[in-house]
């Protein structure tokens, strides 16, 4: 499994390709599937197989220009085999019998670092591979956590002031969310620095369009629940990242950010509805929102008809009812469908409700019809009634 095979030439070799193709899959299996295969000795042979494979220079971009929005990335020629390097990879990490106390002298530090400059490979099955390991490794390998976050904030860094481009940015920034939302609080000084001069200044970056999704995701996952001021300052960032963000990762983010959005017009707090309703006047964004009106009008319908007739201040209503008439405009069928559907429910609701009330007041009455069973009894029996209650 440590012979490199040219796969440049379609045709070379084809019979040792196959062997080795065969023998990965087989240490997948036997790793995946046994247990008791991950002894001593197995460590050093392991990781220098791994090594073998998947460290190698990454060849210059084709395309200095690359944008991985527009552009087609350039495959892995090798991916075959390297697909295989990584998935015994992954599951020689995940694995029931996989002791850090010796896989730490071969998994070190010299091992981490060429593992995070593969991050710049054009070939996305590459980078999300290269995710899941670098996650497992810092999960697995207490003492390189320091390690690989100094390396990340090098990698951005780098990618801020110096070169402007490295593939695996949006990748790093997913491991970074996962292992920020494992900080014990109060935060260390280090873990602020971090904040202040290496994530914040990444939305500098000209190729900020790359891991726009992934800036939003970590907004909505940390969106205050109490402080409507920090509300208000998140909706100004999101605004201000839709402004520039590409169609495709608009669609990436769309149905967990109007779901939030939804949430915010229905806000008692009128400057946080009111900054959310702000966005339909925003053309970029409305244009986007023109595109995804199949997805986004469902998400944010019910709220709209219903705060129009619910919220206590005029300025409010009066915005939601020029989002219903764009709505209208965009897509009159949906829209009337939509309508004829939220009133059917809220009839449904009704008459629900009605029932309830209805068993209630009947219920009252039965000590007067001389029933002889206890008040008290039915109330227990019957749970609806008593939410009703």
């Amino acid at each position: 499994c440590c012979v490199l095979f040219d796969f440049l030439d379609c045709v070379a070799d084809l019979k040792g390709k196959e062997i080795k193709r065969a023998a990965l899959n087989e240490l997948v299996e036997s790793v995946a599937t046994s247990r008791g295969v991950l002894i001593e000795p197995l460590y050093p042979e392991a990781i220098k197989m791994i090594s073998v494979n998947i460290f190698r220079t990454l060849p210059p971009s084709e395309n200095p220009e690359f944008d991985p929005e527009e552009d087609e990335p350039a495959l892995e020629a090798s991916w075959p085999h390297l697909q295989l390097v990584y998935e015994f990879f992954l599951r020689f990490l995940e694995s029931p019998d996989f002791q850090p106390s010796l896989a730490k002298r071969y998994v070190d530090q010299k091992f981490v670092l060429q593992l995070l400059e593969l991050f710049d490979s054009e070939d996305p099955r590459e980078r999300e591979y290269l995710k899941t390991i670098l996650h497992r490794v810092y999960g697995k390998l207490l003492g390189l956590r320091a390690y690989i976050r100094k390396q990340i904030n090098n990698i951005f860094l780098r990618f801020i002031y110096e070169t402007e481009r490295f593939n695996g940015v949006a990748e790093l920034l997913e491991i970074l969310g996962s292992i920020i939302n494992g900080f014990a609080l109060p935060l260390k000084s280090e873990h602020k620095q971090f904040l202040v001069r290496v994530l914040i200044p990444l939305h500098t970056a000209k190729s900020l369009s790359i891991f726009h999704a992934q800036i939003i995701r970590g907004l909505l996952r940390y969106w205050p629940k109490t402080c409507t001021q920090k509300e208000v300052m998140f909706l100004g960032e999101i605004e201000e990242i839709l402004d520039v963000i590409e169609p495709s990762q608009f669609i990436r983010v769309q149905e967990p950010l109007f779901k939030q959005i939804a949430a915010c017009i229905s806000s008692p707090h009128f400057q946080v509805a009111e900054r959310a309703l702000y966005f339909w006047n925003n053309e970029y964004i409305l244009s986007l929102i023109e595109e995804n009106c199949q997805v986004i009008l469902p998400l944010v319908f019910g709220t709209l008809y219903r705060v129009s007739k619910e919220h206590w201040n005029q300025t409010i209503i009066s915005l939601i009812y020029n989002v219903l008439k764009t709505f209208m405009e965009m897509n009159s069928k949906l829209f009337d469908d939509l309508t004829a559907s939220y009133k059917v429910e809220k009839q449904n609701d009704v008459k629900q409700k009605n029932k309830v009330i209805l068993k209630y007041i009947k219920l009252k009455n039965v000590p007067e019809l001389g029933v002889t069973c206890k008040y008290e009894d039915i109330i227990t029996r019957n749970t609806s009634i008593c939410n009703v209650i």
